[in-house]
C-alpha cells in the first residue's frame, strides 16, 4: 500500500496563540513538509485547490512543480483540483508540465468543491455543478489519451485537431475521482475507469463501503482492466505516543478547523470534547492515537476495502509546524513500514 500525506492549506489562527500565519509562511512549510515525506520516504503528497483568503493555494500545479525541485521519489497530486471549473486543456497542461518538471510522479485528483467561491470568479454557473464536472472530466480524459483532439461539448468552445502540448512523461497522467459520501460519484469513477479517492472524515468506515462496492461494479460493467481499479482513503490524521496524549494534543487543532470550515458554511457549530473522543473510537474513521493503533485502523480498513493507497492530512485547524513534521517523521517511520509489510502481495 502506498502512504503518504496531503494539504488544503487552510489558514486558520493556532487556538493556542491566537497567531496566523503568512501566506509565505504557509507555502514554505508546505513545501518543507513535502521534502521531508520524500526523504522519509513516503509515496504520495498532495495539495488542494481553494479560491479564498483563508486557504493559501489556488494553483495546486504551481506549488507542485515547486515542491517537484525539492524532491526526488514521491508522487505529486492535486488533493483536490476542483474540475468543474477550470478548463481541462489548462489542467492538463499545467499537470503534462509538472510531469515533465517532476521526472513522472504527476498525478491529478478531481473533485467537485466544497465551496462554490469558482464558480462566480471563473464565469461558471453553479446552476450547472454536476453537468460541469461530467463534461470536464471527459475531455480531460480524451486529453490525457490523445496528442490531437477534436471536441464538441456544451460548455466550452470546440476543438478541432486541437494540438495538446506538452505531452507528460508518463504515458497518461493517473487520474482519481475525490469522493465523499456520493453514489453517484463513485459511480462515475468507475464508469470513466479512473481511481476512487475516499474522503472520509468521520463516522463509520463500513458507511463507505458501498461507495466501493459501486465504484467496482461500475468499472467491471464498463470494461475497464481491474488494475485500474485503485483506491485510495484520505483523511483526518494525528499520531502521539499514546492514544490519550494523541486526543488529547489534536482536539484543539481539530475543533478549531470544524469551526472555522462550519461558519464559512453559516453554521455555529464544532465538536465538544465528548464527541471527539466518540469520533477517535477504534472503530471510527479518524485516524487519531498511536502508531500502533493507527497501523491497525488502517489494516482493519483495507480488510474492508482492499485499497491501494492511504494518504493523511495532519496540518489543520493552525496546527504549528512542529507537530505536523512529528507527525510525518511518526508516519513514515513506524508507521508505513509495517503497513507495506502487511499489505504486500
Amino acid at each position: 500500500m502506498e502512504i503518504g500525506i496531503y494539504t488544503l492549506a487552510d489558514l486558520n489562527s493556532n487556538p493556542q496563540t491566537g497567531r496566523t500565519i503568512s501566506f509565505k509562511q504557509r507555502i514554505d512549510e508546505i513545501i518543507k513538509a513535502a521534502k521531508m515525506a520524500d526523504d522519509a520516504g513516503l509515496d504520495v503528497f498532495g495539495v488542494g485547490e481553494h479560491h479564498r483568503l483563508d486557504y493559501a493555494v489556488s494553483t495546486p500545479a504551481v506549488v507542485l512543480s515547486a515542491i517537484s525541485q525539492v524532491t526526488k521519489q514521491i508522487k505529486l497530486t492535486s488533493a483536490t483540483t476542483v474540475l468543474n471549473t477550470i478548463d481541462p486543456v489548462r489542467l492538463f497542461e499545467d499537470f503534462a508540465t509538472l510531469d515533465l518538471l517532476s521526472d513522472g510522479r504527476a498525478e491529478i485528483i478531481a473533485g467537485r468543491g466544497a465551496f462554490l467561491d469558482s464558480f462566480p470568479l471563473f464565469g461558471y454557473d453553479p446552476k450547472n455543478y454536476d453537468e460541469l464536472f461530467e463534461e470536464h472530466l471527459k475531455l480531460l480524459l480524451h486529453l490525457n489519451a490523445n496528442e490531437k483532439v477534436t471536441w464538441n461539448g456544451r460548455y466550452r468552445s470546440s476543438l478541432k485537431d486541437a494540438e495538446i502540448s506538452p505531452r507528460p512523461v508518463q504515458q497518461k497522467i493517473p487520474i482519481w475521482a475525490g469522493v465523499g459520501s456520493s453514489l453517484e460519484s463513485a459511480e462515475r469513477a468507475g464508469r470513466f475507469g479512473i481511481g476512487l479517492a475516499l474522503v472520509m472524515l468521520g463516522g463509520n468506515p463500513s458507511e463507505y463501503k458501498p461507495l466501493v462496492d459501486l465504484y467496482r461494479i461500475s468499472s467491471d460493467q464498463a470494461g475497464h482492466p481491474i488494475e485500474n481499479m485503485k483506491v485510495g482513503v484520505t483523511g483526518h490524521a494525528y499520531i502521539s505516543k499514546t492514544s490519550q496524549q494523541a486526543i488529547k494534543e489534536f482536539y484543539p487543532y481539530h475543533s478549531n478547523y470544524w469551526l472555522h470550515l462550519n461558519r464559512q458554511h453559516g453554521v455555529k457549530k464544532t465538536f465538544s470534547k465528548e464527541e471527539f473522543n466518540q469520533m477517535a473510537k477504534k472503530e471510527s474513521a479518524l485516524f487519531v492515537g498511536s502508531s500502533q493503533q493507527i497501523i491497525e485502523k488502517i489494516l482493519s480498513q483495507n480488510e474492508l476495502f482492499g485499497h491501494q493507497r492511504f494518504i493523511a492530512q495532519m496540518d489543520i485547524g493552525g496546527m504549528p509546524f512542529k507537530k505536523v513534521a512529528e507527525n510525518i517523521e511518526r508516519l513514515a517511520t513506524e508507521v508505513a513500514p509495517v503497513i507495506r509489510k502487511e499489505t504486500r502481495q
